[in-house]
């Protein structure tokens, strides 16, 4: 289809999206770092599935390993055979599968802008002057490090801790503590800013603490990588630096709240007065100009969280010379940028954070990545043209009607729970009915006509988008909350659930196969996307989005009966999960995945719930079998399809320590022992490895 440029009338009538979000959103769906299969189109024109016959590629089931013992292989064993990994990627999976897809598709709009030139501030020029900046490599090669020599210099220049803050305020730079501008979970009816621990390169605690192979052997490459960074930068007696900036990251670590304890929203949520915190709860950090650099020092208060390490942070802040903070600011400065340098920046950075943490063998080929870094800079006004040529009205209009399909099943299943008592319940029912589910794309895009970029200025080019993103969220400080605003732009493989809005996203580029098929099967589509529904809606009532209520305030709106019994079924998860073990000496941590595993949990008996109503109202209930398999089965291949997922073991090594979700087989073995349907739909006994007796099976919603 020829695109359609929106030129002038982009920028008066829609306003753009957040790739880099001032306001994350609470959870997500994927566990992987979003990585993706080309598809033709033309079959689905034709009416027929995309995927096997009903929606299943049922030519990967296993002929020898048992449902009942393993049916995440069941399902996925021919698939977990002959998958390879994508070029630059650690992962490969369904999201990784329908991201590449959906990057093809950008490469074409991206290229279509480029050709069609148009005047400064267009939407085509800015398109095609960022991926020019990238691909041009003659010029970034005979730059070098030159774009950032000036800032370098400037830093090694401060003389005071008051300096350093100042430094860390610039939204390009390393700090210690992060400042972002959020929905005030205390009165979700404004915006306030807040701040939290940060400052490590490495990425988590764990990978300064834990002493266990191959946290130390990572811990000498980063000191290296570090030395090495600093030393092609001209730096003299660089060994010594690296060991010093390594021996204060390790003292930060030391201070830093777990993954786990920052999922705590009752402890991250301190509200104080910006005075407060600068001269009482944090002094030894120059707050003031910190804020005065950000742009937000006539703020009076401030969400503080991880409260605790904020103080400890501003401790070591004032204790640490004024000398290891240049060196740390520099050494940051230049590895945040390190992918828009010349290529021996840009390999090295690669062979420490791509191949030593994650695994990763090769990096991905320039115009791939160029597609990415243009996505990243201004990803919804590619979005306009993407849902206009590759997401029909019709698809919006049937994920509505899942939607409310999910909706209904929750409401019923709340009315039927035995450990929740009515006063609790009634609140439950109101939040279910506040939900607001977007789908697709934004009704009101964000502009970016005022964002300058030049085709042969790469690093200006990042450094004026960076702005550009960090003026636009403080923009919101003072403001009504911004209804329409999405923090994933539409080409996006995945979804989301916040709870300060109390609001369901969902892409338009996660509603293809294996998640939705409007020519598939329902059983499948209930199976695949009805369970990403439900399981962004149990995202509500997890363990922690159950601490907010209809409104996105943040009360307790339980009574202590209730949430004792529900915790009573969270313990009892969590015992479940502790005992998964995906690498030899790791276990899932059960704090950590509580809130994805209670999604998941929850979402795929919310959406078997939602299939039967499907059924009452179209077939009197009765599924007809297809190739052989019932409803219940197909339903159940679809939940395990959409999870089928390979990884290096570095990569999968990390993800048990950062991701808030379970591993693949967990997220499909772990969930569906925990189901009756799934027993009598494959008539697992005691004999199967993954038998559960009736009153062990946990079930929450």
């Amino acid at each position: 289809m020829k695109t359609k440029w929106l030129g002038g009338v982009c920028a008066a009538l829609l306003l753009a999206a957040c790739s880099q979000p001032a306001e994350t959103p609470t959870e997500n769906t994927d566990d992987t770092a979003v990585d993706t299969v080309t598809t033709d189109d033309t079959t689905m024109a034709e009416g027929a599935p995309r995927l096997g016959d009903f929606g299943v590629e049922t030519q990967h089931i296993s002929e020898t390993v048992d449902p009942g013992d393993d049916f995440f292989t069941y399902v996925n064993e021919g698939w977990l055979n002959s998958a390879e990994l994508p070029q630059g990627f650690s992962s490969l999976g369904a999201f990784t599968e329908l991201y590449l897809e959906a990057e093809e598709r950008v490469n074409g709009i991206i290229r279509e802008a480029a050709a069609a030139g148009g005047q400064p501030g267009s939407p085509e020029y800015q398109i095609g002057a960022l991926y020019e900046s990238y691909m041009n490599t003659d010029r970034i090669e005979e730059l070098g490090l030159t774009p950032l020599q000036a800032e370098i210099d400037q830093v090694m220049e401060a003389q005071t801790h008051e300096d350093i803050a100042r430094w860390m305020g610039r939204p390009i730079h390393q700090s210690i503590v992060g400042l972002g501008v959020t929905i005030d979970p205390g009165n979700p009816e404004r915006y306030v800013i807040s701040t939290g621990q940060n400052g490590l390169g490495l990425p988590d605690r764990d990978y300064y603490l834990n002493e266990d192979d191959p946290f130390p052997g990572h811990r000498d490459a980063y000191v290296d990588y570090i030395e090495a960074t600093l030393a092609r930068a001209g730096f003299d007696n660089a060994r010594q630096r690296a060991e010093d900036i390594m021996a204060l990251e390790t003292s930060i670590a030391e201070i830093h709240w777990t993954r786990a304890e920052r999922r705590d929203r009752i402890r991250n949520y301190h509200l104080m007065t910006v005075e407060e915190l600068a001269n009482d709860y944090a002094p030894e950090f120059p707050w003031m100009p910190f804020l005065e650099e950000l742009g937000v020092d006539d703020q009076e208060e401030i969400i503080v969280n991880t409260d605790e390490a904020i103080q400890a942070e501003a401790r070591i802040f004032a204790e640490t010379p004024v000398e290891t903070w240049r060196n740390y600011l520099v050494f940051h400065f230049i590895d945040s940028q390190a992918g828009l340098l010349s290529s021996e920046w840009d390999e090295a950075r690669f062979a420490f954070f791509g191949t030593r943490l994650n695994g990763t063998e090769e990096q991905r080929e320039r115009d791939r990545r160029a597609i990415q870094y243009v996505n990243g800079s201004v990803g919804e006004l590619i979005g306009q043209v993407y849902v206009e040529e590759y997401f029909p009205p019709e698809y919006k209009a049937q994920m509505e009607e899942l939607v409310e399909y999910l909706r209904e099943a929750f409401n019923e299943r709340l009315e039927t729970l035995e450990w929740m008592d009515d006063e609790t319940r009634t609140e439950a029912y109101a939040k279910l009915e506040a939900f607001l589910p977007k789908i697709g794309y934004p009704d009101v895009w964000r502009d970016y006509a005022s964002l300058e970029v030049e085709s042969d200025d790469l690093v200006g080019n990042a450094r004026r988008v960076g702005q550009w993103f960090w003026e636009d969220s403080r923009s919101r400080l003072g403001g009504p909350v911004r209804d329409w605003e999405w923090f994933m732009s539409p080409q996006t493989v995945n979804a989301y659930y916040s709870s300060q809005r109390n609001e369901i996203v969902f892409p338009a580029a996660i509603l293809q196969a294996p998640f939705f098929d409007p020519y598939a099967d329902p059983a499948v589509n209930f199976g695949g996307i009805g369970a990403v529904i439900g399981h962004e809606m149990g995202h509500g009532f997890d363990d922690q989005g159950s601490r907010s209520d209809g409104t996105g305030l943040q009360r307790n709106w339980w009574t202590d009966e209730s949430r004792a019994a529900f915790e009573e079924r969270t313990g009892a998860l969590g015992n479940q999960y502790a005992q998964f073990s995906p690498l030899e000496g790791m276990n899932v941590n059960p704090d950590l995945t509580m809130g994805e595993n209670i999604g998941d949990i929850g979402g795929l008996s919310i959406a078997h719930h939602a299939y039967q109503l499907y059924l009452d109202d179209h077939s009197n209930g009765e599924a007809p079998e297809i190739d052989g398999f019932t409803g219940d089965q197909r339903f159940f291949f679809a939940w395990a399809q959409v999870w089928r997922n390979i990884r290096t073991e570095e990569s999968l090594r990390n993800q048990i320590v950062t991701d808030p979700h379970s591993p693949a087989q967990y997220r499909v073995n772990g969930v569906v022992r925990n189901m009756d349907a799934w027993y009598d739909a494959f008539n697992v006994t005691e004999d199967d490895a993954l038998y559960l007796p009736p009153e062990d099976r946990v079930s929450i919603w």
